[in-house]
């Protein structure tokens, strides 16, 4: 890849009515995530993460920080609404999408590569609708994104300090979460295959960054130090567990990447990630050699666990916005390497239709979550899975005004979820298992607690779990509901009256009612996304 030099280039009239037009674009995909993220209530995990939102705690067992700051950033503007809890995902599609024209830009000064490189995400379901669906991947992507664009204007400049930029861009990231750390092995890359590696190993920028990176990421080292390392030992319980070699598990993976970043998108990527890794590494080129390792070493990662394990929907995704950028590259390259006119139209063409038709396919699946009165997946629709807890609530009320109960009780973090997000403060609500999820939590309302009766909403079987037995409660059945999405049956929940006990909300750490899941060898299959 030769790097073009940092000089300004006036497009012409046919360039600017094509970035015209991508403006037009983004400006109304942005204004359909902000209709979605107003129209959908939350799902399980964006209300469990509103919920760290409320507290002042360090870090979390499940993620860093950054998350529950993003949240706290759209809920001070919009309030605790689901535009609120979800703005800082659109604020963060759209810094995306100026990191990755940035980058494009300098390394082309293409015009046209530009603008494949900004409406490529737009054309990928993960980014161009369910960026506004908020998760710990949605606050690490910018940044992440922007720890390349510093190398990039490293490996331009020469100017060590970049390097400094770079770390502070990795501390970020990782305060959000944790797989950033597979972009190391691009970066290792980046600094040892070129032939400046002499110069860097002699310079103290590359060691200073990563002190930069650490310093930033001190509150998660903090918190796990206070806490026996608690978040770290989580995710690696996660990383490593296995369930034995299945065909499924990687059917999945590989599906969800086709219908996450595009049915066209993803072959187009692919094929110029492997195009640019052979010209990075042929070449010795830094920028290539960083952007195509630091999507085909975690894709390939990745595909290795899914031999034995269900990859999470949302896990692979900080990675693709760099191959984007690869993709838009590519486009300049080809004529430049001189490769054939009909290898270079064909791939053009397919850019082409893997944007028109990913766009397409977004915009279908917009309607069909906000307009559309159809189910057409039953209960494996990954929205609709998620649905109808207004219907729980409502009857979890019921049961609280017949009892005269003052609080409720559940036995996974979802119901937990999405009974505070529901209730919205008018009534304690405890998880009263898994209490290494909540260290360093605020008091839920232990006064209105003592001494009174409660309501424990539980999914089925959950009420007949073995933790039952390390709870002294006398439990008075009062009914079930179900919990229904246009139509269909997604779950049925167990309303019980709970007298004669009072939860606690720090045990000790060897108690059923402290450990996490994962400790207790009970992993979910289903990704916490």
């Amino acid at each position: 890849m030769t790097i073009a030099p940092d000089i300004s280039v006036k497009p012409d009239g046919a360039e600017r009515r094509l970035i015209l037009v991508a403006v037009l674009i983004i400006a109304a995909m942005t204004v359909l995530r902000i209709v979605y993220a107003s129209a959908i209530e939350l799902r399980t995990d964006e209300a469990y993460y509103w919920t760290w939102s409320k507290e002042a705690a360090l870090s979390f067992l499940d993620h860093p920080p950054g998350i529950a700051w993003l949240i706290r950033f759209g809920t001070a503007i919009f309030g605790d609404t689901p535009l609120g809890v979800r703005f800082g995902g659109i604020v963060a599609m759209l810094v995306t999408q100026l990191l990755l024209a940035d980058i494009v830009r300098r390394l082309t000064h293409d015009a046209r590569a530009v603008v494949v490189a900004v409406l490529m995400p737009e054309a990928a379901l993960y980014y161009g609708l369910l960026m506004a669906k908020i998760a710990p991947d949605v606050a690490m992507i910018p940044f992440a994104v922007a720890m390349v664009w510093a190398l990039v204007r490293l490996s331009q400049s020469g100017d060590g300090r970049w390097w400094l930029v770079a770390g502070l861009f990795a501390g970020l990231a990782m305060l959000s979460k944790f797989t950033v750390i597979m972009f190391a092995p691009a970066v290792a890359a980046f600094l040892l295959v070129p032939d400046w590696r002499g110069r860097w190993l002699r310079s103290p920028y590359p060691y200073l960054a990563v002190l930069v990176a650490l310093a930033v990421f001190s509150p998660v080292l903090i918190w796990n130090v206070q806490h026996d390392w608690a978040s770290i030992r989580f995710q690696g319980v996660r990383a490593t567990t296995s369930y034995g070699i299945s065909l499924r598990t990687v059917g999945d993976y590989i599906g969800l990447q086709f219908g996450l970043v595009g049915f066209v998108m993803l072959p187009v990527v692919m094929s110029a990630l492997l195009m640019t890794a052979w010209r990075g590494y042929r070449t010795r080129e830094p920028v290539a050699i960083l952007l195509s390792t630091a999507v085909l070493v975690p894709f390939l990662y990745f595909l290795v666990k899914s031999l034995t394990l269900r990859v999470g929907d949302t896990w692979p995704m900080f990675m693709w916005p760099v191959g984007f950028a690869a993709a838009a590259v590519n486009l300049v390259m080809l004529p430049r390497e001189k490769w054939s006119a009909r290898m270079i139209r064909s791939t053009l063409f397919w850019v082409k239709t893997a944007i028109v038709s990913g766009i397409a396919f977004v915009v279908i699946v917009f309607l069909y979550y906000v307009a559309a009165p159809w189910n057409l997946l039953g209960k494996i629709d990954p929205i609709g899975a998620e649905a109808g807890y207004e219907q729980v609530v409502a009857r979890a009320q019921a049961a609280l005004d017949e009892t005269g109960a003052t609080w409720i009780a559940t036995t996974d973090y979802r119901t937990y979820a999405m009974m505070r997000w529901l209730f919205r403060g008018r009534v304690p609500v405890i998880e009263i298992n898994e209490r290494s999820r909540f260290q360093d939590f605020r008091d839920p309302g232990m006064d209105k607690i003592r001494g009174r009766a409660g309501i424990y909403v539980g999914r089925e079987p959950d009420h007949r779990a073995s933790l039952w037995q390390n709870i002294p409660a006398k439990r008075e059945q009062l009914g079930e509901v179900e919990r229904r999405w246009r139509g269909v049956v997604t779950d049925t929940y167990v309303i019980e009256k709970l007298t004669g006990w009072m939860p606690e909300l720090s045990p000790p750490k060897d108690s059923p009612l402290f450990q996490w899941r994962v400790l207790a060898g009970e992993f979910e299959k289903r990704s916490p996304a």
